[in-house]
Protein backbone atom coordinates (compact mmCIF):
# COMPACT_ATOMS: atom_id res chain seq x y z
CA UNK A 1 0.00 0.00 0.00
CA UNK A 2 1.36 3.44 -0.96
CA UNK A 3 1.73 6.35 1.45
CA UNK A 4 -1.34 8.00 -0.11
CA UNK A 5 -3.31 4.79 0.32
CA UNK A 6 -2.35 4.67 4.00
CA UNK A 7 -3.34 8.28 4.52
CA UNK A 8 -6.66 7.65 2.79
CA UNK A 9 -7.32 4.55 4.85
CA UNK A 10 -6.54 6.39 8.09
CA UNK A 11 -8.92 9.17 7.07
CA UNK A 12 -11.76 6.79 6.21
CA UNK A 13 -11.15 4.64 9.30
CA UNK A 14 -11.67 7.74 11.44
CA UNK A 15 -15.34 7.48 10.47
CA UNK A 16 -17.70 4.67 11.37
CA UNK A 17 -17.77 2.03 8.59
CA UNK A 18 -21.13 2.99 7.12
CA UNK A 19 -20.26 6.68 6.94
CA UNK A 20 -16.91 5.82 5.34
CA UNK A 21 -18.72 3.70 2.76
CA UNK A 22 -21.03 6.57 1.90
CA UNK A 23 -18.06 8.94 1.54
CA UNK A 24 -16.30 6.54 -0.83
CA UNK A 25 -19.42 6.27 -3.01
CA UNK A 26 -19.71 10.07 -3.08
CA UNK A 27 -16.05 10.41 -4.03
CA UNK A 28 -16.36 7.92 -6.89
CA UNK A 29 -19.49 9.69 -8.07
CA UNK A 30 -17.39 12.86 -8.29
CA UNK A 31 -14.53 11.04 -10.01
CA UNK A 32 -12.17 11.22 -7.02
CA UNK A 33 -11.14 7.98 -5.26
CA UNK A 34 -10.87 8.82 -1.56
CA UNK A 35 -7.32 9.48 -0.44
CA UNK A 36 -5.66 7.00 -2.77
CA UNK A 37 -4.01 6.73 -6.13
CA UNK A 38 -6.08 4.91 -8.72
CA UNK A 39 -4.47 3.77 -11.97
CA UNK A 40 -4.40 6.41 -14.67
CA UNK A 41 -5.89 3.90 -17.04
CA UNK A 42 -6.83 0.22 -16.62
CA UNK A 43 -4.40 -2.44 -17.78
CA UNK A 44 -5.48 -3.98 -21.08
CA UNK A 45 -3.75 -7.28 -21.82
CA UNK A 46 -5.37 -9.70 -24.25
CA UNK A 47 -4.07 -12.62 -22.18
CA UNK A 48 -6.35 -11.57 -19.31
CA UNK A 49 -9.50 -11.61 -21.43
CA UNK A 50 -12.14 -14.16 -20.41
CA UNK A 51 -15.04 -14.94 -22.76
CA UNK A 52 -18.01 -16.83 -21.36
CA UNK A 53 -21.81 -16.71 -21.34
CA UNK A 54 -21.66 -14.53 -24.45
CA UNK A 55 -19.70 -11.83 -22.58
CA UNK A 56 -16.13 -10.67 -23.14
CA UNK A 57 -14.57 -9.75 -19.80
CA UNK A 58 -11.43 -7.63 -20.34
CA UNK A 59 -9.94 -9.21 -17.21
CA UNK A 60 -11.26 -11.71 -14.63
CA UNK A 61 -11.41 -9.33 -11.64
CA UNK A 62 -14.78 -7.89 -10.60
CA UNK A 63 -16.28 -5.77 -7.84
CA UNK A 64 -18.63 -7.91 -5.78
CA UNK A 65 -22.19 -6.94 -4.94
CA UNK A 66 -22.75 -5.08 -1.69
CA UNK A 67 -20.61 -2.04 -2.40
CA UNK A 68 -22.66 -0.22 -5.04
CA UNK A 69 -26.06 -1.24 -3.72
CA UNK A 70 -28.03 1.33 -5.71
CA UNK A 71 -26.18 1.26 -9.05
CA UNK A 72 -24.69 4.70 -8.43
CA UNK A 73 -21.08 4.21 -9.60
CA UNK A 74 -20.61 1.13 -11.82
CA UNK A 75 -18.67 3.04 -14.48
CA UNK A 76 -16.39 4.63 -11.88
CA UNK A 77 -15.64 1.14 -10.55
CA UNK A 78 -14.77 -0.08 -14.03
CA UNK A 79 -12.44 2.89 -14.28
CA UNK A 80 -10.48 1.62 -11.26
CA UNK A 81 -9.42 -1.40 -13.32
CA UNK A 82 -12.16 -3.94 -12.64
CA UNK A 83 -13.11 -6.12 -15.59
CA UNK A 84 -16.73 -6.04 -14.43
CA UNK A 85 -18.85 -4.62 -11.63
CA UNK A 86 -21.88 -6.09 -9.88
CA UNK A 87 -24.44 -3.71 -8.38
CA UNK A 88 -27.03 -4.49 -5.70
CA UNK A 89 -28.48 -6.34 -3.92
CA UNK A 90 -31.64 -4.59 -5.17
CA UNK A 91 -35.12 -5.44 -3.85
CA UNK A 92 -38.45 -4.47 -5.44
CA UNK A 93 -39.37 -1.96 -2.72
CA UNK A 94 -36.98 0.37 -0.92
CA UNK A 95 -36.07 -0.84 2.55
CA UNK A 96 -33.90 0.61 5.32
CA UNK A 97 -32.27 -2.65 6.38
CA UNK A 98 -31.40 -3.58 9.93
CA UNK A 99 -30.83 -1.13 12.81
CA UNK A 100 -27.46 0.62 13.10
CA UNK A 101 -24.68 0.01 13.93
CA UNK A 102 -24.57 -2.86 11.46
CA UNK A 103 -21.03 -2.86 10.00
CA UNK A 104 -17.96 -3.71 12.08
CA UNK A 105 -14.29 -3.62 11.05
CA UNK A 106 -12.20 -6.46 12.43
CA UNK A 107 -8.94 -4.70 11.61
CA UNK A 108 -6.63 -7.29 13.16
CA UNK A 109 -8.20 -9.91 10.88
CA UNK A 110 -8.59 -7.67 7.81
CA UNK A 111 -12.25 -8.64 7.92
CA UNK A 112 -15.70 -7.09 8.23
CA UNK A 113 -18.93 -8.27 9.86
CA UNK A 114 -22.09 -6.78 8.40
CA UNK A 115 -25.77 -7.25 9.11
CA UNK A 116 -27.08 -4.63 6.69
CA UNK A 117 -30.15 -6.57 5.59
CA UNK A 118 -30.49 -5.56 1.91
CA UNK A 119 -30.72 -1.82 2.60
CA UNK A 120 -31.35 -0.20 -0.78
CA UNK A 121 -33.50 2.31 -2.66
CA UNK A 122 -35.50 -0.31 -4.56
CA UNK A 123 -36.04 -1.26 -8.20
CA UNK A 124 -37.27 2.08 -9.53
CA UNK A 125 -34.26 4.11 -8.39
CA UNK A 126 -31.71 1.58 -9.65
CA UNK A 127 -33.56 1.11 -12.95
CA UNK A 128 -33.44 4.85 -13.61
CA UNK A 129 -29.67 4.91 -13.17
CA UNK A 130 -29.05 1.77 -15.21
CA UNK A 131 -31.31 2.98 -18.01
CA UNK A 132 -29.27 6.20 -18.16
CA UNK A 133 -26.05 4.24 -18.79
CA UNK A 134 -27.54 1.85 -21.34
CA UNK A 135 -25.32 1.60 -24.39
CA UNK A 136 -22.11 2.42 -22.52
CA UNK A 137 -19.29 -0.14 -22.67
CA UNK A 138 -18.43 -2.30 -19.70
CA UNK A 139 -19.89 -5.39 -18.05
CA UNK A 140 -22.29 -4.54 -15.22
CA UNK A 141 -24.16 -7.30 -13.43
CA UNK A 142 -27.27 -6.74 -11.34
CA UNK A 143 -27.73 -8.64 -8.08
CA UNK A 144 -31.40 -9.10 -7.19
CA UNK A 145 -33.04 -9.99 -3.88
CA UNK A 146 -36.33 -10.17 -2.01
CA UNK A 147 -37.85 -7.74 0.44
CA UNK A 148 -37.73 -8.84 4.07
CA UNK A 149 -41.52 -8.65 4.52
CA UNK A 150 -42.47 -9.94 1.08
CA UNK A 151 -45.45 -12.31 0.95
CA UNK A 152 -43.94 -14.09 -2.08
CA UNK A 153 -40.16 -13.88 -2.19
CA UNK A 154 -39.88 -15.85 -5.41
CA UNK A 155 -42.15 -13.30 -7.08
CA UNK A 156 -39.69 -10.62 -5.95
CA UNK A 157 -36.96 -12.38 -7.91
CA UNK A 158 -39.24 -12.66 -10.94
CA UNK A 159 -39.83 -8.91 -10.73
CA UNK A 160 -36.10 -8.33 -10.56
CA UNK A 161 -35.48 -10.39 -13.68
CA UNK A 162 -38.21 -8.62 -15.65
CA UNK A 163 -37.10 -5.17 -14.51
CA UNK A 164 -33.35 -5.45 -14.99
CA UNK A 165 -32.97 -7.89 -17.89
CA UNK A 166 -32.83 -5.01 -20.42
CA UNK A 167 -29.95 -3.33 -18.58
CA UNK A 168 -27.91 -6.11 -16.94
CA UNK A 169 -24.93 -7.81 -18.55
CA UNK A 170 -25.88 -10.66 -16.23
CA UNK A 171 -28.28 -11.18 -13.32
CA UNK A 172 -27.37 -12.67 -9.95
CA UNK A 173 -30.01 -14.37 -7.81
CA UNK A 174 -28.90 -13.74 -4.23
CA UNK A 175 -30.41 -16.19 -1.75
CA UNK A 176 -27.32 -16.47 0.43
CA UNK A 177 -27.27 -13.36 2.62
CA UNK A 178 -27.47 -14.32 6.31
CA UNK A 179 -29.05 -10.97 7.20
CA UNK A 180 -32.59 -11.49 5.89
CA UNK A 181 -34.38 -14.04 8.09
CA UNK A 182 -35.19 -17.26 6.25
CA UNK A 183 -33.51 -16.24 2.99
CA UNK A 184 -30.87 -18.95 3.10
CA UNK A 185 -33.64 -21.56 3.44
CA UNK A 186 -34.25 -20.98 -0.28
CA UNK A 187 -31.01 -22.89 -0.92
CA UNK A 188 -32.82 -26.08 0.15
CA UNK A 189 -33.53 -28.22 -2.88
CA UNK A 190 -37.34 -28.03 -3.10
CA UNK A 191 -37.48 -24.24 -2.66
CA UNK A 192 -34.44 -23.76 -4.88
CA UNK A 193 -35.97 -25.82 -7.66
CA UNK A 194 -39.13 -23.71 -7.68
CA UNK A 195 -37.15 -20.47 -7.48
CA UNK A 196 -34.85 -21.32 -10.37
CA UNK A 197 -37.72 -22.59 -12.53
CA UNK A 198 -39.64 -19.36 -12.07
CA UNK A 199 -36.57 -17.18 -12.53
CA UNK A 200 -35.65 -18.87 -15.80
CA UNK A 201 -39.26 -18.62 -17.02
CA UNK A 202 -39.20 -14.91 -16.16
CA UNK A 203 -36.02 -14.50 -18.19
CA UNK A 204 -37.62 -16.25 -21.15
CA UNK A 205 -40.48 -13.76 -21.01
CA UNK A 206 -38.25 -10.71 -20.53
CA UNK A 207 -37.28 -8.26 -23.26
CA UNK A 208 -33.64 -9.46 -23.04
CA UNK A 209 -32.08 -12.72 -21.88
CA UNK A 210 -28.86 -12.04 -19.94
CA UNK A 211 -27.03 -14.90 -18.22
CA UNK A 212 -28.33 -15.85 -14.78
CA UNK A 213 -25.95 -16.61 -11.90
CA UNK A 214 -26.83 -18.03 -8.47
CA UNK A 215 -24.96 -16.74 -5.40
CA UNK A 216 -24.57 -19.30 -2.62
CA UNK A 217 -23.37 -19.31 0.99
CA UNK A 218 -20.09 -20.82 2.17
CA UNK A 219 -21.80 -22.44 5.16
CA UNK A 220 -23.08 -25.48 3.30
CA UNK A 221 -22.38 -29.16 3.84
CA UNK A 222 -21.59 -31.64 1.10
CA UNK A 223 -25.16 -32.88 0.61
CA UNK A 224 -26.44 -29.32 0.26
CA UNK A 225 -23.79 -28.53 -2.34
CA UNK A 226 -24.80 -31.65 -4.26
CA UNK A 227 -28.45 -30.58 -4.26
CA UNK A 228 -27.62 -27.07 -5.43
CA UNK A 229 -25.39 -28.37 -8.22
CA UNK A 230 -28.10 -30.75 -9.38
CA UNK A 231 -30.67 -27.94 -9.58
CA UNK A 232 -28.24 -25.59 -11.33
CA UNK A 233 -27.56 -28.20 -13.99
CA UNK A 234 -31.21 -29.24 -14.37
CA UNK A 235 -32.50 -25.67 -14.63
CA UNK A 236 -29.64 -24.63 -16.95
CA UNK A 237 -28.41 -21.79 -14.75
CA UNK A 238 -25.46 -20.09 -16.42
CA UNK A 239 -23.20 -19.72 -13.41
CA UNK A 240 -22.65 -19.87 -9.67
CA UNK A 241 -21.02 -17.26 -7.43
CA UNK A 242 -19.13 -18.82 -4.52
CA UNK A 243 -19.59 -17.33 -1.99
CA UNK A 244 -21.41 -14.86 0.19
CA UNK A 245 -20.35 -14.03 3.76
CA UNK A 246 -20.01 -16.66 6.47
CA UNK A 247 -21.57 -17.15 9.90
CA UNK A 248 -18.44 -18.97 11.06
CA UNK A 249 -16.08 -17.25 13.49
CA UNK A 250 -13.08 -19.57 13.39
CA UNK A 251 -9.68 -18.29 14.50
CA UNK A 252 -10.51 -14.59 14.72
CA UNK A 253 -8.16 -12.28 16.63
CA UNK A 254 -10.72 -9.47 17.02
CA UNK A 255 -12.34 -11.11 20.05
CA UNK A 256 -14.35 -8.07 21.11
CA UNK A 257 -16.24 -7.99 17.79
CA UNK A 258 -16.31 -11.67 16.85
CA UNK A 259 -19.64 -12.11 18.61
CA UNK A 260 -21.45 -9.51 16.51
CA UNK A 261 -24.30 -11.01 14.49
CA UNK A 262 -24.02 -10.94 10.71
CA UNK A 263 -21.92 -12.21 7.85
CA UNK A 264 -18.12 -12.24 8.02
CA UNK A 265 -16.12 -11.26 4.93
CA UNK A 266 -12.46 -10.64 4.19
CA UNK A 267 -9.25 -12.58 4.72
CA UNK A 268 -10.68 -15.24 7.14
CA UNK A 269 -13.20 -16.30 4.49
CA UNK A 270 -10.61 -17.25 1.88
CA UNK A 271 -9.94 -20.84 2.95
CA UNK A 272 -13.55 -21.94 3.38
CA UNK A 273 -14.93 -20.16 0.31
CA UNK A 274 -12.16 -21.55 -1.90
CA UNK A 275 -12.77 -25.09 -0.69
CA UNK A 276 -16.50 -24.74 -1.43
CA UNK A 277 -15.64 -23.29 -4.84
CA UNK A 278 -13.54 -26.32 -5.71
CA UNK A 279 -16.30 -28.67 -4.54
CA UNK A 280 -18.78 -26.88 -6.79
CA UNK A 281 -16.42 -27.12 -9.76
CA UNK A 282 -16.18 -30.86 -9.26
CA UNK A 283 -19.97 -31.15 -8.98
CA UNK A 284 -20.84 -28.83 -11.87
CA UNK A 285 -18.20 -29.97 -14.33
CA UNK A 286 -16.07 -27.80 -16.61
CA UNK A 287 -18.76 -25.88 -18.52
CA UNK A 288 -20.75 -23.97 -15.87
CA UNK A 289 -19.30 -20.55 -15.06
CA UNK A 290 -18.05 -20.11 -11.48
CA UNK A 291 -17.16 -16.78 -9.88
CA UNK A 292 -14.89 -17.02 -6.84
CA UNK A 293 -15.40 -14.54 -3.99
CA UNK A 294 -14.11 -14.41 -0.44
CA UNK A 295 -10.77 -13.21 0.90
CA UNK A 296 -9.37 -11.93 -2.39
CA UNK A 297 -6.89 -9.19 -1.48
CA UNK A 298 -3.77 -9.91 -3.56
CA UNK A 299 -2.72 -11.33 -6.90
CA UNK A 300 -1.84 -14.57 -5.10
CA UNK A 301 -5.34 -15.05 -3.65
CA UNK A 302 -6.99 -14.04 -6.94
CA UNK A 303 -4.93 -16.52 -8.93
CA UNK A 304 -5.52 -19.25 -6.36
CA UNK A 305 -9.28 -18.89 -6.82
CA UNK A 306 -8.73 -19.52 -10.53
CA UNK A 307 -6.50 -22.51 -9.81
CA UNK A 308 -9.28 -23.87 -7.57
CA UNK A 309 -11.80 -23.72 -10.42
CA UNK A 310 -13.01 -20.12 -10.81
CA UNK A 311 -13.46 -18.50 -14.21
CA UNK A 312 -13.76 -15.04 -12.65
CA UNK A 313 -13.04 -13.59 -9.21
CA UNK A 314 -14.56 -10.75 -7.21
CA UNK A 315 -13.48 -8.71 -4.21
CA UNK A 316 -14.89 -6.06 -1.89
CA UNK A 317 -13.55 -6.23 1.68
CA UNK A 318 -9.97 -6.38 0.39
CA UNK A 319 -10.42 -2.89 -1.06
CA UNK A 320 -11.54 -1.55 2.33
CA UNK A 321 -8.12 -2.42 3.72
CA UNK A 322 -5.96 -1.82 0.63
CA UNK A 323 -7.72 1.17 -0.93
CA UNK A 324 -9.23 1.85 -4.38
CA UNK A 325 -5.88 1.37 -6.13
CA UNK A 326 -6.11 -2.37 -5.32
CA UNK A 327 -7.99 -3.52 -8.45
CA UNK A 328 -5.60 -1.70 -10.77
CA UNK A 329 -2.60 -3.18 -8.97
CA UNK A 330 -4.05 -6.70 -9.07
CA UNK A 331 -4.81 -6.55 -12.78
CA UNK A 332 -1.32 -5.20 -13.52
CA UNK A 333 0.14 -8.00 -11.36
CA UNK A 334 -1.94 -10.57 -13.27
CA UNK A 335 -0.56 -9.22 -16.55
CA UNK A 336 3.00 -9.48 -15.22
CA UNK A 337 2.32 -13.02 -14.00
CA UNK A 338 1.03 -14.34 -17.33
CA UNK A 339 3.98 -12.69 -19.06
CA UNK A 340 6.50 -14.17 -16.67
CA UNK A 341 4.94 -17.64 -16.92
CA UNK A 342 4.59 -17.30 -20.71
CA UNK A 343 0.90 -18.14 -20.64
CA UNK A 344 -1.19 -17.49 -23.72
CA UNK A 345 -4.23 -16.92 -21.49
CA UNK A 346 -4.93 -16.70 -17.79
CA UNK A 347 -7.54 -19.39 -18.47
CA UNK A 348 -4.68 -21.89 -18.58
CA UNK A 349 -4.50 -21.69 -14.78
CA UNK A 350 -8.06 -22.83 -14.16
CA UNK A 351 -8.41 -26.08 -12.22
CA UNK A 352 -4.63 -26.49 -11.86
CA UNK A 353 -5.01 -26.78 -8.07
CA UNK A 354 -8.56 -28.12 -8.07
CA UNK A 355 -7.87 -31.44 -6.39
CA UNK A 356 -5.93 -29.81 -3.55
CA UNK A 357 -8.79 -27.46 -2.67
CA UNK A 358 -11.56 -30.01 -3.25
CA UNK A 359 -9.88 -32.36 -0.77
CA UNK A 360 -9.98 -29.85 2.08
CA UNK A 361 -12.34 -30.59 4.95
CA UNK A 362 -15.34 -28.31 5.37
CA UNK A 363 -15.95 -29.39 8.95
CA UNK A 364 -13.19 -27.19 10.41
CA UNK A 365 -15.08 -24.03 9.58
CA UNK A 366 -18.67 -24.86 10.38
CA UNK A 367 -20.73 -21.82 11.49
CA UNK A 368 -21.38 -21.36 15.19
Amino acid sequence: MSVLDRIGQKLLFSFDPETAHGLSIAALRCGLPVGATAPRRPTHDARLKVSLCGLDFPNPLGMAAGYDKNAEVPDALLGLGFGFAEVGTITPLPQPGNPKPRIFRLTADEAVINRLGFNNEGHAAAEKRLAARKGRPGIVGVNIGANKDSADRIADYERGVARFAPYASYLTVNISSPNTPGLRNMQAREQLGELLSRVMAARTGASAQPPVFLKIAPDLVEAELEDIAAEVIEKKIDGVIVSNTTLARVGLRSASLAGEAGGLSGKPLFERSTAVLARMRKLLGPQVTIVGVGGVDSVETALEKIRAGADLVQLYTGMIYAGPALPGRLVADMARFVGRERLKSIRELRDSNLEHWAAKSLSAAEPN
